[in-house]
């Protein structure tokens, strides 16, 4: 991949991470308390890009977004997990100490936003306070099954503006049941009623397949979600982590169409819309691997992403700093083909016997 190239597109990603921000400020303008938090947060994000634009001309790249798998525990079994496809065993969780180490280092080399996921993540909760607390202009977007949500956990997020519920949905009751389990969406509304009445900044996290697209995409999904109070939707093409479900993958033409009706909804609804993995054309390619976004697995593993279990260091025993040097993410962002991928889900997934002939680990 062309240096030159990748920075240009490493900028346009902050510059398209300060715009998201901007436009989740556009939705919370009436709320005063929520108006000053985010206005920190982006005043925060434009020393942190400095800093990031710092460090690459020292020869260290350090990604926008850093996502933290802190656990591997769940209350559910959804159908498709992808933590469950990443066919890993059970490894020991990282501490309260390191999870809260490699926070902090991420904040001072200019991490902009900490995604918080799991497993379920709320059996943290406690350290994912503390670590809310501790970083009041970094954004904690927390992805959550929402079905641990109730008064005492939302009376707590009340006094973390910076930590944002995105709570999973599949679409309408059927979708969401038939994945998830019977009677979770009627749960989920509550989770919401409850987030509402703290008025608290939460949205939705939905798993968008070639099955599910129109319904997730219609306007009577989002105008029923914005009625529960979510104010982000947050748009995860499906990947394939079980074999036989390639089918649900989004076909070339309904990825297009979900990066122009993104778009569209950012002008025509109170809500913020973002897209992920997102137009990956615009970039180049994924943005794993450091180019936009890191993964921490729950035992503390620095990957490309939380779809592709490749590592090669662990913030356990080496400094982020140092380990975002590894020689596994160099070589990938290095090898152009290994984060292109045209038929849908995961580049790194579906090039993974390149990635073993490339030498990356």
């Amino acid at each position: 991949m062309n240096e030159m190239n990748d920075t240009n597109h490493r900028r346009l990603f902050n510059d398209t991470v300060s715009d998201t921000l901007y436009q989740a400020l556009r939705t919370i303008h009436d709320d005063p308390a929520l108006f000053l938090a985010g206005s920190s947060i982006i005043l925060h994000q434009k020393k942190a890009s400095a800093r990031r634009n710092n460090y690459e001309k020292k020869g260290l790249i350090v990604p926008a977004v850093m996502i933290i798998s802190i656990t591997l525990r769940c209350n559910l079994a959804c159908a498709g997990c992808y933590m469950m496809g990443r066919g890993q065993k059970p490894a020991t969780e990282m501490s309260p100490e390191i999870l809260a180490s490699v926070v902090d280092q991420a904040a001072e080399l200019g991490v902009s936003v900490i995604v918080i996921a799991g497993g379920e993540p709320l059996v943290r909760q406690e350290e994912i306070l503390c670590m809310a607390r501790a970083h009041p202009d970094i954004l904690f977007p927390l992805f959550t099954n929402g079905l641990l949500i109730d008064e005492t956990i939302t009376s707590k997020i009340t006094g973390c503006r910076n930590i944002v519920p995105v709570l999973s949905f599949e679409g309408f009751r059927e979708d969401t049941d038939t994945r998830r389990g019977s009677g979770v969406y009627d749960r989920l509304l509550i989770s919401c009623s409850l987030l509402k009445k703290q008025n608290i900044f939460f949205g939705c996290s939905v798993t968008t397949t070639r099955e599910n697209f129109d319904r997730v995409t219609g306007e009577a999904f989002i105008r029923q979600m914005i009625g529960t109070g979510a104010r982000v939707f947050t748009y995860v093409e499906y990947v394939p982590m079980e074999p036989g479900t390639e089918n649900l993958v989004l076909t070339w033409e309904q990825r297009k169409t979900l990066n122009t009706a993104l778009r569209l909804f950012n002008r025509k609804f109170p809500a913020l819309f973002i897209g992920f993995p997102g137009d990956e054309d615009i970039y180049g390619g994924c943005l794993a691997a450091g180019r936009g976004f890191v993964h921490v697995s729950p035992s503390g593993d620095l990957e490309p992403c939380p779809a592709a279990p490749l590592s090669d260091v662990n913030l356990a025993t080496v400094p982020l700093k140092d380990a975002l040097h590894s020689r596994l993410l160099s070589r990938i962002r290095e090898e152009p083909g290994l984060l292109t991928e045209t038929s849908g889900g995961c580049a790194l997934r579906a090039n993974r016997v390149w990635t073993k002939k490339a030498g990356v680990l």
